[in-house]
């Protein structure tokens, strides 16, 4: 009697170890994903063979066809018109693999590579094995709105702080803002947030805006020839930040970037923007102390200003008072690693989008003079420069019909978020259908990812026209039933739209605002001498939020003012 031949078992093993578990999952423990790789092939090696393989030899040989074909059998099938998106267009190195996805995010241009797929192949692509890329509107409610899906598996590979273990983690996680993927999670994280961005919550941090707005001109007006307005904007945003989320503690205008606390946030956001593609990674990373460091850093960072905020106290309601719920004396004390997540949410969200938004804008105005020159007059006859009258008064700034255009544009041609708004079915609940049509209903099977690209959205002209690609404030000024213009604002989601939309967005309008309205009036600006102004845009990264270059600017104090 033939011994069993164990080359064909280690096949065979290999494509019902597909069937069963990597077509329906993608395992996210790291020990049951090696256990699923390794086991088989090892046992499958110590099988008797007819030929006299030592066991090293028979094991390595079972390995070696096990995974060849594990991977040959999960690509036939991805590329397959069996598989679930296989009616969707979309180039065959996404369909395989999210790894070119990933190649792609490590350059930065994830939000023009995108772009190209749509103008390429339509409203659908296909841009993973599990995951559609989706610029229609009219789908937009039915996967971001009241009634869509929660966050999608690319926000599990957002991490940023260390994968918590033991007391306090579960809660933590419920607390969690950013990365909760259910939708009763996300609503109780969302309630203390929301406490930290009513009107009066907003009201009481005006001092402390204006205060730090008067800084930067200060700050600016000191510095002699060519300054790099970028990193400027980008020294504001955190100091405020520090302000509203740590009760203080940050002077990077004062004092420049002595200790790197920029440079570390922005590095810390690369390894993230790259294992959003494939979460399955994170658990591996605790065991390669060296991968991501900057990640590790930023994560560290968070962790000591969350202890130094809980240690300390704060003199003024800051945005820890809300989160931590402070006033609850009552109330049990909230988890350690909840606030480090929040940290780094804060840290993140309100100073890196911020930042970039304000030195795009200001970009943008200083590249088109004539929108430049008509927002500077704009507020010089609300706020006649010999009258005295306060140049950042909020109300004031909320009904100037122009600054408001400026920023929507500037948000409209390079939101912050440019390419990951991602959604999925809850996991257990089934399909989602999207919507209902005359001859087949759009439904998505659990397991399937839909990612909303705002850059892609918010460039096209069947929403937007024309001159979609151009900056143009006007267009928002236009009549409604201007036939000339197209304004869909259906298609506007530079803050995302839906119930996880960004909390902050009425603080970072007031913050836009008082920083423009400010800087325009205290100085007269252009760009330096000998700047290639389309160095600016080819700069700017796709790295989770828009990361933006240099900026050279000339600026010179208006005596008037």
């Amino acid at each position: 009697m033939s011994l069993p031949n164990p080359d064909v078992i280690a096949v065979l093993a290999a494509l019902v170890c597909h069937y069963l578990v990597f077509k329906r999952y993608e395992p996210q423990n790291e020990r049951i994903l090696v256990g699923l790789v390794v086991a088989p092939p090892m046992i499958i090696g110590l099988l008797p063979r007819e030929n006299s393989l030592n066991i090293f030899l028979s094991c390595l040989r079972s390995f070696l066809l096990y995974c060849s074909a594990l991977i040959l059998s999960i690509l036939a099938y991805r590329l397959s018109p069996l598989h679930p998106l296989a009616e969707y267009p979309g180039p065959m190195a996404c369909k395989t693999s999210k790894l070119w996805l990933t190649w792609i995010a490590s350059r930065g241009k994830l939000h023009l590579y995108v772009k190209g797929l749509h103008d390429e192949y339509g409203s659908i692509v296909r841009i993973g094995p599990n995951e559609l890329s989706i610029t229609d509107a009219s789908l937009i409610p039915a996967i971001l709105g009241p009634n869509g899906m929660p966050k999608g598996p690319m926000w599990d590979g957002r991490k940023i702080t260390p994968r918590q273990r033991g007391a306090g983690a579960q809660e933590a996680a419920r607390g969690n803002l950013i990365g909760a993927r259910d939708y009763k999670q996300h609503t109780i994280a969302r309630k203390a947030w929301n406490r930290a961005f009513l009107p009066t919550s907003i009201k009481g941090y005006e001092p402390i805006l204006i205060r730090r707005v008067a800084q930067l001109a200060e700050v600016l007006s000191a510095q002699d020839g060519s300054v790099d307005l970028s990193r400027w904007l980008s020294f504001f945003s955190f100091d405020m930040m520090g302000d509203i989320a740590f009760g203080g503690g940050f002077e990077l205008m004062r004092d420049g970037d002595k200790d790197g606390l920029w440079r570390r946030m922005e590095g810390g956001l690369y390894f993230p923007a790259l294992t959003q593609h494939i979460p399955w990674v994170i658990p591996f990373l605790p065991y390669f102390p060296a991968v991501g460091q900057e990640m590790q850093a930023l994560g560290k960072f968070a962790f000591d200003q969350a202890k130094r905020r809980l240690q300390e106290g704060s003199i003024h309601n800051d945005l820890f008072y809300y989160l931590m719920d402070d006033k609850r004396e009552d109330a049990e004390p909230y988890p350690f690693p909840l606030a480090v997540s929040n940290a780094v949410l804060a840290i993140v969200a309100g100073s890196d989008t911020t930042s970039t938004v304000l030195s795009n804008t200001f970009y943008f105005l200083l590249t088109h003079p004539e929108s430049y020159k008509r927002l500077q007059s704009e507020l010089d006859e609300v706020f006649p420069p010999k009258s005295g009258k306060e140049r950042i008064d909020a109300t004031v700034l909320l009904g100037l019909p122009y600054l408001n255009a400026v920023i929507k544009e500037s948000l409209r041609v390079h939101p912050p978020l440019s390419t990951s708004l991602q959604r999925a079915p809850t996991p257990g609940t089934g399909s989602k259908v999207l919507t209902e049509r005359m001859t087949a209903s759009f439904v998505i099977s659990e397991g399937t990812a839909v990612n909303i690209p705002p850059y892609t959205l918010h460039r096209d002209p069947r929403y937007f026209f024309p001159s979609p690609d151009k900056f143009m404030p006007e267009r928002w000024l236009a009549e409604k039933d201007d036939p000339k213009i197209i304004l869909n604002e259906d298609a506007y989601i530079p803050f995302s739209s839906g119930p996880a939309n960004c909390v902050g967005k009425n603080f970072a309008w007031l913050e836009m605002r008082m920083v423009l309205a400010y800087l325009l009036q205290a100085f007269d600006m252009r760009l330096a001498d000998g700047y290639e102004k389309e160095g600016y845009e080819a700069e700017l990264k796709d790295f989770l939020v828009l990361q933006k270059g240099s900026l050279p600017t000339i600026l010179t104090e208006r005596r008037a003012a």
